[in-house]
């Protein structure tokens, strides 16, 4: 022990924030002189770092902690589930320890414990941008962490504590440097990416320190490189954004969680901001910059909602047009402030609408897609293969949205590269086009 040749293995679930997370571990192990394990057989102990957020969420995590267990042996739980820790004791009563979410420090302490670290300075030699979990040319950037909503089906508050931003300078710095090792695009995260710096507006430099989201994303805009902005609230603050977005500093993209159209279900999940008019908003976004994209996520059968609620969502999406729609099942999470809700709705009604509003959503974006052909549009490479360069658009984030492809005279590009392809062909999510 002790010589270098520790191997950890780690297991990430969830979502891009705690995606971040494990990049954050990785990278202090790594600098350690850990090595780092793609098999549970080779790894000397396993993280896994769980998810929480819903029912199926835990049930996957419990499952992965039970698989590590039975593959390996040594295993350390971190991340949102940490926060239950009876749980997991029921289903794995022999970890080696259990913290909870952003615990990056306890996290290294409980390996120290098992694998204590290697005393050779020349084995934490690794990049200034640490270990990536994704593709060498996008990267997840945290802005914040926590959440000071009350949102009555979510519980993320509870896991990870009010919203607490990071230092401007620090995001930027962290930014300059994945920008410089070939990062071609950030995803901005947080749990409300709009609230950047609410937190910190009554502290002693706070505005100077830390400002807000349209100081943010006007410095980041300067990198020249390709800024998504992920979970957005449609404040105020937003409408200061659009025009970057129109002279092409940030993408022309909002990820924006509207969860719902109609008011009453609005007022019943206690969201934020649900006083204000979405629709006229977006109108005036548009108007502002015409290609912007918009995705959402929508909840349906949260308790209380009739059909005719429903209706008004599905008619909601349409007459808006939002791009890109995706859509989860109410899950009464034991918790939520939503748990002890009257009038809850029957599993087989949310499957039925999940399915209707998928299938309105399918609709929209082949009509949307459709008018792209014939267009021109940049796109960046995301691979590479013999069959042809899988890409995205500007209106495409990865693995959540739709693609490119091109399948001719492709032969000469590389993953992280930007160029322009005129749009031959379109389906419900994908795009095909051809070189210019």
């Amino acid at each position: 022990m002790g010589t270098g040749d520790n191997k950890i293995g780690l297991i990430s679930l969830g979502c891009p924030k705690a995606l971040v997370d494990s990049e954050r571990i990785l990278t202090r192990l790594k600098s350690e002189g850990y090595s780092i394990s793609a098999s549970y057989e080779e790894a000397d102990a396993v993280i896994v770092n769980t998810c929480g957020f819903l029912d199926t969420a835990k049930a996957e995590s419990l499952s992965s902690i039970e698989e590590a267990m039975s593959k390996n042996g040594k295993v350390i739980v971190t991340g949102c589930l940490g926060k239950e820790k009876d749980l997991i004791r029921k289903h794995s009563p022999n970890v080696l320890a259990i913290t909870g979410p952003h615990q990056y420090e306890k996290v290294i302490e409980e390996v120290h414990k098992v694998l204590p670290p290697s005393k050779n300075p020349f084995v934490s030699l690794i990049p200034e941008t640490g270990i990536k979990l994704t593709p060498r040319h996008y990267a997840y950037l945290k802005i914040s962490e926590g959440c000071n909503h009350k949102c009555k089906f979510c519980i993320i508050p509870d896991l990870r504590g009010p919203l607490v931003s990071r230092k401007r300078s620090q995001i930027i710095r962290e930014a300059e440097k994945l920008a410089e090792a070939g990062v071609r695009e950030l995803m901005i995260i947080s749990q409300d990416t709009s609230a950047y710096g609410f937190d910190q507006l009554k502290e002693h430099n706070g505005k100077e320190d830390f400002g807000n989201i349209l100081d943010l994303t006007t410095e980041l805009g300067d990198l020249n490189i390709w800024i998504r902005l992920h979970y957005v609230y449609p404040y105020p603050s937003v409408e200061k954004i659009i025009p970057l977005m129109a002279s092409g500093k940030i993408l022309p993209y909002l990820d924006i969680p509207f969860q719902h159209s109609h008011p009453e279900i609005l007022k019943k999940m206690a969201r934020p901001a649900n006083h204000t008019n979405t629709s006229e908003k977006i109108i005036s976004w548009r108007k502002i910059c015409p290609e912007l994209t918009i995705r959402s996520s929508f909840i349906v059968g949260f308790p209380g909602e009739t059909e005719e609620h429903f209706q008004n969502l599905l008619n909601w999406v349409e007459e808006i047009q939002i791009d890109r729609i995706g859509c989860f099942k109410y899950e009464n999470v034991r918790g939520s402030k939503s748990f002890n809700m009257p009038n809850q709705v029957p599993e087989a009604i949310k499957n039925d609408r999940f399915d209707r509003l998928m299938e309105k959503a399918q609709e929209i974006s082949f009509k949307r897609l459709q008018k792209k052909i014939g267009s021109t549009l940049d796109v960046i490479v995301d691979q590479v293969d013999k069959e042809g360069a899988t890409c995205r658009t500007k209106a495409d984030a990865p693995e959540i949205d739709g693609n490119l492809f091109i399948d001719s005279n492709f032969q000469g590009l590389k993953p992280g590269e930007f160029c322009k392809v005129i749009v031959d062909e379109a389906s419900e999510y994908d795009l095909w086009g051809t070189l210019t």
